[in-house]
């Protein structure tokens, strides 16, 4: 049943369109959050700590002048983001038409799993071929990480849907720093063997594929689609409903205009972060001289800390708001990097990886959370899809500028990481445009 006439509220909605659906668990808001366990494991290796500074520095390393190895990883995660961006709202307002969003999570889970196995086999020279395997991977997981963002308002009410969010995304650090604990103790016992990384990195990939697929398991077992078809259809029908939500949702766009300046606000900070997380490991390792076991232990400290600001900015979110909170931890974001240009020792270097997690966690927990105080409860995979796209966005536009900061010049990797502050400094001040209470009520009122 839907919400669509007279002045209904949102609890109201959830009451007559969920009445024969049993209530929410905590077997399935903890099914929720494993899937945030379970696909961190592919962050955190792949894109972060091991397999980015491997690309850098192994298999790309003779590819031409200084800081074109580090261009070329720029280039295949802003290509696959860009894949991401223009599909994202189209499949988000398909899965709502036709409740699919667990059969498309179910899709996108099973390919990010099989194309991070495959990287096993890209060796040193294989450029192309782990361009191409990155950028297959990493838009099954983006994929998926919308898709599981929409159930966020089917298990959440607006009281707890901070505290939630940071739940599952402090739970998702949390599986970050198990399998990447577990790639550490193999690589120490590789090395230990003589093995080197073009032998033992493959290995790691093995591990985090079939973590992701074993931890996700609880997510397909419990966690309930309560999403209504709307009609039934063909699948050409569903296509094009789901272009039609589109355009419906851009052409009302006056109406969710909190949502779209919030969106506008995520997509400009989201450009250092996106940053942050695929070239944290090849900053540590180029600039600071970090070797690999070294990163890796960084990037474990730093998904624990990372997981202590998720939970405890959750927290606080809900009784302080969710613009506030995030107004915060911009301003910690702005910190951390300015204090990175001026930094030269190790010491003070783990003091800025720190306060990168701190506000890491923090921040994308509120950003989402606030994405579904914004969204009408039909149509949250599709404006879902919405903060994928403009995350994605952000996500080319970000690396691709450190990328290009440091090619022209010639591997400065402190100018381009003062460069990406500035993204969290124009954040900050689009993100005072936002009207939290005006958006929660067009929500509420939405058509």
């Amino acid at each position: 049943m839907t919400c669509t006439r007279g002045r209904v509220t949102r609890n109201e909605c959830v009451t007559k369109s969920t009445a024969a659906t049993p209530p929410v668990t905590r077997r399935e808001i903890l099914a929720w959050a494993m899937y945030d366990f379970a696909n961190s494991g592919y962050t955190t290796v792949v894109l972060t700590a091991i397999f980015n500074a491997y690309f850098v520095a192994v298999v790309a390393a003779d590819t031409g002048a200084k800081g074109t190895a580090t261009l070329l990883w720029t280039l295949a995660t802003a290509i696959a983001n860009v894949f991401v961006l223009a599909s994202a709202p189209v499949l988000g307002a398909i899965a709502d038409h036709g409740a699919h969003k667990k059969r498309f999570l179910a899709f996108t889970t099973v390919g990010c799993v099989l194309f991070t196995a495959a990287l096993g086999w890209v060796g040193p020279g294989d450029v192309m071929l782990g361009m191409l395997l990155i950028m297959f991977s990493y838009f099954m997981f983006a994929s998926g990480e919308n898709f599981i963002a929409a159930f966020l308002t089917e298990i959440a009410t607006e009281k707890n849907i901070g505290r939630i969010s940071g739940y599952g995304w402090s739970l998702g650090y949390v599986g970050g720093v198990f399998v990447l604990g577990l790639c550490l103790a193999y690589i120490q016992w590789a090395q230990a063997h003589g093995a080197g990384a073009a032998q033992y990195v493959p290995v790691t990939m093995w591990i985090t594929a079939a973590l992701f697929g074993i931890a996700a398991l609880p997510t397909f077992l419990w966690l309930r689609e309560r999403a209504v078809p709307r009609a039934a259809a063909s699948k050409a029908r569903y296509v094009s409903a789901g272009f039609a939500r589109v355009r419906h949702t851009l052409v009302h766009a006056r109406h969710y205009r909190d949502l779209f300046r919030f969106l506008v606000t995520l997509a400009v900070y989201y450009c250092g972060v996106n940053t942050v997380v695929v070239l944290a490991a090849v900053y540590a390792t180029e600039e600071m001289s970090f070797g690999m076991s070294e990163n890796i232990v960084l990037i474990l400290v730093v998904n624990i800390t990372a997981a202590v600001g998720a939970f405890g900015f959750g927290v606080v979110q809900d009784r302080l708001g969710s613009v506030r909170t995030l107004a915060v931890t911009l301003v910690v974001w702005i910190a951390a990097l300015v204090l990175a240009y001026f930094t030269e020792s190790r010491a003070g270097f783990w003091v800025v990886a720190n306060l990168v997690g701190l506000a890491l966690g923090s921040c994308q927990s509120a950003g989402r959370a606030l994405v579904g105080q914004f969204s009408p409860r039909e149509r949250t995979a599709e404006f879902f899809g919405l903060w994928g796209l403009f995350g994605k966005l952000a996500a080319v536009v970000g690396p691709l500028t450190y990328g290009v900061v440091g090619y022209v010049s010639h591997g400065n990797h402190r100018l381009a990481l003062l460069a990406t502050s500035a993204y969290f400094v124009l954040g900050l001040l689009l993100l005072l445009t936002v009207d939290e209470r005006r958006g929660r009520a067009a929500a509420l009122a939405a058509p």
